[in-house]
């Protein structure tokens, strides 16, 4: 994808190793064109517009194989569409944000006085903004800002990609594109992004290093490696013409993007600043959830923890309430910011000669001082989250004591985190606290910054979401089109036709789906259950000795999580029997069978008898397998 300078007038590479500050100056240089952290260059002239891409974000630069994962980035498209905003009331924050917000928005209204044409798009636009004004403030932003990361750049100003790909937020304002590129042609928004990119270039060098800091400091302390580019992506996009106060942050599948605008400094050395906290809350996100999404599929175990915060007065929202990963990747990351906080206490300086002992005794009384101090502020913040309805803070906070003492990784200590959970003792603390009042002040911090795009279930996603729902014929007939296709994930679509079997009481036909999953997946964890499915389909036809074999088989995988490792050993300790319940249904115990209740928790590797105990009110969608 070539870059243009009238796309993304800054992209710097944040990190690509521990000693190494790297800069990716100016559109339209590659990779190998860096330059230090200290300086930029850009063309003064604009390139030709790029041609329109469709692929996600699509309207944002792509970072080449091998290159940076992070990156700070401008964009004409969001300047064009903030800059329509202002014109037309937007005024939050002018007095916090930096200079040349204002600059620009006198000139626009100079070039709206000296022009009836002018004008006359400025009114329409402003009429379609009021017309399409939401009532929670940070939405009514948020879907301006998701419509401008897929739009094209000036002077066409059109969707980079199909309307049904764009954000649904964003689709609701689509249509003010029309009346855009008519203000922008008659206050000549093109020739204004020209002139202020010098300004804009010196703001991505002042906030380039400490953003850099702050990537490096966390995954120091997450002891995880700062990655190149491999699908993942962490955006920053600097926009000073939005208020400072409105971050806004968002996940587009792999992509993590966060919008932010600097603040006016008021410092000494002039340099602007941002709301670091709450970009690296996101950049928390980007790191933290791959963990927790890897074992989402044995994390059923952990549904009875939302029992307590489903209260009818719970101050959690929907998402969180009803989302047992949601809810733990949540409270894990909040664990960390109050671990990692400024707790706003000098610290004590270690001499650099101790000629006495006394020296280091009271530099020795000093840090127990501190460190009594520090933990005192750390816990009131975690109590203030657990009242919040973050119930899972606590527990985390003290888990990360222990790997920081330890000195192990996240990525290393967290299935012990999660796996070594007393769900009962922690769903009876959970049912001692006093939760704040929803919409109390103490909420204010409470909320997730991150705004995740919904995004609509295709293919298997789709298939196996209706499977869950019970509705096996619309999933069979999902996963069969994906096997149908010569591009479809035919493992994937095999492995949901033999639970979908399981569920149709078709244990021959499952056989021959788990069969040709194992041929032919790659996904360790849909081999090593796939074997152990086998291996109790087997045992309930009494061939043990093939039974053993796939339990063998499971453990030889490279699916290294738990409950794996828990099924296939007692597989081999004892054969695999069916429930009571089940052996009902199959008519062995002169009770009659209930042909409606399908389902396949007696094989199943999530636990579905413990789901059935304790279901949420809308059943989240687990990722596969």
């Amino acid at each position: 994808m070539v870059l243009s300078p009238t796309t993304v007038l800054s992209r710097r590479l944040l990190v690509t190793s521990l000693g190494t500050l790297l800069t990716l100056a100016a559109a339209g240089q590659t990779p190998s064109q860096t330059q230090s952290s200290g300086s930029s260059s850009s063309s003064e002239q604009p390139a030709p517009t790029q041609s329109t891409s469709t692929s996600r974000v699509a309207r944002i630069a792509q970072p080449e194989a091998g290159g940076s994962a992070i990156t700070l980035e401008t964009s004409e498209p969001l300047f064009d569409i903030a800059v329509g905003l202002n014109a037309c009331g937007y005024d939050t924050d002018l007095a916090a944000s930096n200079p040349v917000r204002l600059e620009i928005r006198q000139e626009v209204n100079d070039a709206l006085t000296g022009s009836a044409p002018a004008r006359d798009s400025r009114d329409a636009l402003c009429a379609y903004i009021r017309q399409h004004t939401l009532n929670d403030a940070g939405l009514n932003l948020a879907q301006y800002v998701s419509l401008a990361l897929y739009v094209t750049p000036n002077p066409e100003l059109t969707p980079s990609v199909p309307e049904t790909d764009l954000p649904p937020d964003s689709t609701q304002v689509v249509n003010i594109l029309p009346l855009l590129r008519t203000f922008s042609e008659t206050v000549h928004l093109h020739a204004l992004w020209i002139e202020h990119r010098p300004q804009y270039e010196a703001l991505v060098t002042q906030i380039h290093d400490p953003l850099t800091r702050m990537i490096l400091d966390t995954n120091i302390y997450l002891g995880l490696p700062v990655s190149s580019y491999d699908g993942r992506r962490f955006l920053v996009l600097l926009e000073p013409m939005l208020a400072p106060s409105a971050t806004n942050a968002r996940i587009y599948s792999n992509d993590s993007i966060v919008v932010t605008s600097p603040i006016a400094s008021s410092a000494a050395n002039g340099k602007a600043t941002v709301r670091m906290d709450q970009i690296r809350h996101t950049y928390l996100h980007y790191e933290v959830e791959p963990l927790v999404y890897a074992r989402a599929a044995s994390m059923d175990r952990l549904l009875p923890l939302l029992k307590p915060v489903q209260i009818e007065d719970s101050p959690l929202d929907f998402a969180h309430r009803s989302d047992i990963v949601a809810l733990l990747t949540e409270c894990l990351i909040k664990a960390v910011e109050a671990r990692t906080m400024d707790v706003g206490i000098p610290k004590p300086v270690k001499p650099n000669a101790v000629k006495t002992r006394t020296d280091m005794e009271h530099y020795d009384a000093e840090m127990v001082v501190y460190d009594r101090q520090a933990e005192g502020t750390r816990r009131k913040l975690v109590e203030r989250n657990v009242r919040q309805g973050w119930v899972l803070v606590d527990y985390f906070y003290d888990r990360l004591g222990i790997m920081e003492k330890d000195n192990v990784s996240l990525k290393e200590y967290i299935g012990e985190m999660v796996y070594g959970m007393d769900v009962d003792r922690q769903r009876h603390h959970e049912e001692q606290i006093t939760f704040f009042p929803p919409g109390s002040r103490d909420l204010l911090d409470g909320h997730d910054v991150v705004r995740r795009v919904p995004q609509q279930p295709v293919g298997l996603r789709l298939a196996e979401l209706k499977m869950m729902q019970g509705d096996t014929a619309t999933a069979h007939e999902l996963a069969e089109k994906a096997l149908a296709d010569p591009t479809g994930d035919h493992p994937r679509a095999h492995y949901l036709l033999a639970r979908l079997d399981l569920m149709d009481r078709q244990p021959d036909e499952a056989i021959s789906h788990f069969s040709e999953a194992l041929k032919t997946s790659k996904d360790p964890r849909t081999l090593a259950w796939s074997h152990i499915y086998l291996g109790r389909l087997y045992d309930i036809q009494s061939n043990r000795p093939k039974a053993l074999d796939e339990y063998k088989a499971a453990l030889s995988t490279r699916d290294s999580l738990p409950d794996t490792k828990t099924a296939a050993e007692v597989g081999l300790k004892q054969p695999f029997a069916l429930p009571q319940r089940e052996a009902m249904r199959n008519g062995t115990t002169g009770k009659p069978a209930d042909k409606d209740d399908k389902d396949d928790a007696p094989f199943d590797p999530s636990g579905k008898a413990e789901k059935e105990a304790y279901k949420p009110p809308v059943p989240p969608v687990t990722p596969h397998p």
